[in-house]
This record gives C-alpha cells, structure tokens and sequence, in this order.
C-alpha cells in the first residue's frame, strides 16, 4: 500500500507542515501544545532562519523554522534527523541569535523577551537510554535546583520514545507527537485526532495535493532521509556485534573490562567510518557541508576534508 501522506521527518516534509505561512495555524497549535499557559501564542510572524556572526569571517547559523509571536517571544524550532555530537551546544549556539537581535541602541534597560528553542529529534540522548521519557524542558538553574532565569528555555521531544496508542492519547501534546510519528503510516485519520485543525494537517500532508515539482523535492529529501537511517541503523548494529565478538575474545585473553571497552571504542570508530561514507555520499550530490554535518551528526571541522 503507497504512502498517503508525507513522512515529517523530512527536510521538505517538516517545513511543509510548519513553515509556510498557510499552516501558521499548524505551528501556533504544536508550540502551545509544549509552552506554559503564560506564553500562549495567538499569531506568529516568520522570520530570518539565517544568521550572521558579529563579523564577516564568523559561521552562519541556518535554522529550520524560527519566528516571533504576537507578544514578542521568539522561536526555534528544529528537526534533527541523526545524532548529532555537539547537538545541546548548537542549540545554545542557536539560542544566542534571537538574544542578540534584541539589543537596541542607546539608553536601553536590558528587558529581553523570552526565547524557546525547540527541538524534535528522531533520536535519545546517550543519558536516556533505558528511559521512558521523551518530553525534556530544560531552564537555567541555581545550586537549590530553583529556576534562575526563566526567559531561556530548551525543549527537546525524543520521538522513539513516545510509545502511547491511540487509545493512551490524553493531552493536545499527545495527539501532536502521535501525529508526527506514525503520520507516514496512516490510511485515514485516527479518531482522536479527527478536529478541524487535525484535518487541516492531514490535508496539508497528503501527498496527492502536491505538483510535480513539489513531489520530486520531496522524493529527494525522503531518500535522503532513508538512506541514512538505514545506513546508520545497518552501521550500528554490525558495529555492536562486531564490537561484541571481539570484546569476548579480548575478554578472555586480557580480562573482562579491558576487552569490553575496546571493543567500545572500536564500535565508535565503526559507526565514526560509515558516517564519513554517508558524508562522503551526500558530497557527491552537492549538499553544502553544513546540510551535511546536520544530516550525519559530525562537526564541520571532521568534515572539512571532504
């Protein structure tokens, strides 16, 4: 059975449902579903998702979705696809742009609006594995675990560890992540699900509305996509089993712990090759080397030699 609607996970199917002015209703639902009752969103206005260092000669930082609601709170909202090394630190990174643009010149008091930046990631976060866990907000705090300044915040939504059904869904949150996860899989639209907003994100998603043009740049970015997961699922596991194989025989020539953590760093430096395969591959095609170290989870330094 083909696929009636888009995967969301793609580059061209994220910013097909929450990037584009005609699905700004789409967005303003997703964010409010994630933020506290006091920065309830009416309207937003899309902005820049392109920013320059203080000087020529800094890095850019090229975002997916950002924009500023009616009150003045400002948003990133990221897709990332694999793991990425440096990922919380870009996410900082990021985060100091829509601080920035705040200043103004002249006599000014340093009232700064709040920031939220947003991440939907298709991976766990090392510290989470074995976790059920998958909504992470995440504010600046002092040493008695109190809030110290709560105009700053990161909200990370681990997607494979969101397991509810259909019939566990209870809050608009969940409805959302259920949504972005099985939405390539579904036929028709779940009953939870079935409002005029949903419909809308349905509609918007359903692949025989999209022209030709539409349908190839989505086709590229859905093989893209494919290819790495598959890529880095197929490195991960050869890697761990192969790490495990020769883990045991180190085990038994040398001891237990010393054999394992070899076997660990010769599973890391595994997966390290593919991910320069996958890299190398993508650079073949054209992509720039930042779309690249976004798509692999590698630093722009690791990839300069390509």
């Amino acid at each position: 059975m083909k696929d009636r609607y888009l995967n969301p996970f793609t580059d061209f199917g994220f910013k097909k449902l929450f990037g584009e002015e005609a699905q700004k209703i789409l967005l303003i639902d997703f964010l409010n579903a994630l933020l506290p009752p006091k920065h309830r969103i009416r309207d937003v206005q899309y902005t820049r998702n392109e920013y320059m260092g203080g000087n020529a000669d800094a890095r850019r930082a090229i975002m997916d979705i950002t924009c500023t609601s009616d009150t003045g709170e400002r948003f990133i909202v990221e897709l990332q696809k694999a793991k990425q090394n440096y990922f919380k630190e870009r996410s900082v990174y990021y985060s100091t742009f829509p601080i920035r643009e705040q200043g103004e010149r002249g006599n000014w008091n340093f009232e700064l609006a709040a920031v939220y930046c947003v991440g939907v990631l298709d991976f766990v976060f090392d510290e989470d594995k074995g976790s059920t866990e998958y909504l992470h907000t995440v504010q600046l705090k002092n040493q008695q675990n109190r809030v110290f300044y709560d105009k700053l915040t990161f909200i990370y939504l681990e997607m494979p560890n969101f397991t509810k059904t259909e019939a566990e869904l209870v809050s608009n949150t969940d409805k959302w992540l259920y949504f972005l996860k099985y939405l390539p899989d579904f036929q028709d639209i779940p009953a939870p699900l079935q409002s005029s907003l949903f419909e809308h994100a349905f509609h918007t998603a359903e692949l025989t509305q999209f022209n030709d043009e539409q349908r190839d740049y989505y086709e590229q970015s859905l093989k893209i996509y494919r290819d790495l997961k598959n890529t880095m699922d197929y490195a991960i596991e050869q890697a761990v089993k192969d790490a495990v194989k020769e883990a045991s025989v180190e085990a038994e020539a040398r001891g237990l712990e010393k054999g394992l953590e070899q076997g660990r760093e010769e599973a890391r430096e595994n997966v390290r090759m593919e991910k320069l395969a996958i890299a190398q591959n993508l650079r073949e095609r054209g992509l720039p080397i930042s779309e690249i170290a976004t798509i692999t989870g590698m630093s722009e330094s690791d990839l300069a030699t390509l």
